[in-house]
């Protein structure tokens, strides 16, 4: 939505200073249900402080971009400065850095008073916790920022420095914690310090008092040290197995989904020597997207195969037996998983040392991802039924979900800052803009009969 300044002339009107005004009015009132407004200034901030805090959040959930393109959104584009009645030509740039800087500086107390008043607005039942990570890169060195380090990037840009973020969740999908981690750091090795630091919070709610939540993992995370820690911490689990077994009864499974698009069906088994539930699912979706790829890089690893053994009789080309044996091996590490379902000989003359024949054979192996395309395995301590733990599972949608928000829509990568203090600043900013945006897609009216609504 926008809104218009006119000017009147003899033949017509002109349009100036066109300002947006719709999803800053949405954004705000989310601000103002979260009591964004309040605690900012039980924190300290100014009058000029909190309306530059309440443009840094806004904008990010608006129009994201650095500090510097929120302040030229603020200025020129927005109608934001008219709904809170403030003039933002009275801000200077460096006070929007000033604000990211003092935002990050309470980052504890806003994360734990947006934990509480989401809780309290949506009546959640703090009962299921979801962690992943994600990364972000920088444009340029970032020689002033200690946790920059090259690692492999999601976006696969392995010529930046990058920087890890985690987020804890609830089932709901609303961040309980986010840290600012090294950008090569290990997935598994961050869980047990990012569960302590949510324990601050949730020891503080009698719910947590009487049950910890059940942690869900996907399989990168879920190591089996991680998992012994979890068990041993007092938490329940369910999380994505990393064993590469994989069994499939389909009379002993049980339908858990199915529209037309996908069917998910579902083989509980308990696990004789952990004692943990086993759930193998098979996906009908999954399925046809691993046969695609598998086949794939099957025929191109087939192909290579046919274009050695084709040249072996031909001159000018590659027979030496070892020289071979190389190209193999390199074709190998290029298609590691069509190369672990074949079988590759190699004939030879030991007079002349060249290869005489390259044959291959199909072999996978059983009860793997070859054989049981589209088949998964979750594991864990609960025994519920097979519905309520693939649809618990699930779940870790939302923090895929969360990702996707932060790096695009709400600005994530890439970072232009180089200092390590304004880096955490801008990505906690896009964190509290998430809660803006979640709160707008997750209000409902009859959880909020006690609350203005949006």
């Amino acid at each position: 939505m926008q809104y218009f300044a006119f000017q009147s002339y003899e033949l017509g009107l002109e349009a100036a200073r066109s300002r947006t005004v719709g999803g800053e009015h949405l954004t705000l009132e989310a601000f103002r249900l979260l009591g964004l407004d309040s605690k900012l200034k039980e924190l300290g901030f100014t009058g000029p402080e909190l309306a530059a805090a309440c443009g840094s959040i806004i904008g990010r959930a608006c129009r994201p971009g650095s500090e510097r393109a929120t302040y030229d959104w603020l200025l020129n584009h927005s109608a934001l400065g008219e709904l809170i009645s403030y003039d933002f030509e009275k801000i200077s740039q460096s006070r929007m850095y000033q604000i990211a800087d003092r935002l990050l500086k309470h980052k504890a107390e806003l994360e734990d008073h947006l934990a509480e008043q989401e809780r309290h607005i949506f009546n959640l039942e703090e009962t299921i916790t979801l962690y992943d990570l994600t990364n972000t890169y920088f444009e340029g060195v970032s020689a002033g920022n200690s946790l920059a380090s090259h690692g492999k990037s999601k976006e696969k840009r392995t010529d930046c420095p990058l920087v890890t973020l985690a987020v804890v969740m609830n089932g709901q999908g609303f961040i309980k914690h986010s840290e600012v981690f090294e950008g090569n750091a290990s997935e598994a090795k961050t869980l047990a310090m990012m569960l302590r630091k949510l324990e601050n919070h949730f020891n503080q709610t009698p719910l947590f008092q009487r049950e910890k939540p059940i942690v869900i993992m996907d399989a990168g995370i879920a190591t089996d040290e991680n998992v012994q820690w979890v068990k041993e911490s007092g938490y329940s689990y369910l999380v994505v197995s990393r064993k590469r077994h994989r069994e499939f009864n389909d009379e002993d499974t049980v339908i858990v989904k199915k529209d037309q698009i996908c069917t998910v069906k579902a083989q509980k088994v308990i696990d004789e020597e952990s004692g943990e539930i086993l759930l193998y699912c098979h996906s009908t979706q999954r399925e046809k997207k691993e046969r695609a790829i598998n086949n794939r890089f099957a025929v191109r690893f087939e192909e290579a195969l046919k274009k050695l053994n084709s040249g072996l009789p031909q001159k000018g080309h590659v027979k030496k037996y070892e020289k071979i044996i190389e190209k193999i091996g390199r074709l190998k590490q290029r298609y590691p998983k069509a190369a672990a379902q074949y079988e590759v000989t190699v004939e030879h003359d030991e007079n002349s040392g060249n290869a005489t024949l390259i044959s291959w054979e199909h072999q996978p192996k059983p009860n793997t991802k070859n054989t049981l395309p589209g088949v998964y395995c979750l594991r864990t301590d609960q025994n519920w039924n097979e519905e309520e733990l693939w649809r618990t599972y699930t779940m870790l949608t939302e923090v895929e979900a969360v990702f996707r928000s932060l790096k695009s829509e709400l600005g994530l990568r890439p970072i232009f800052q180089q200092q390590t203090d304004r880096i955490s600043a801008h990505l906690f900013i896009s964190v509290l803009a998430y809660h803006l945006i979640q709160v707008i897609s997750s209000v409902r009216l009859d959880n909020c009969t006690n609350h203005r609504g949006i």
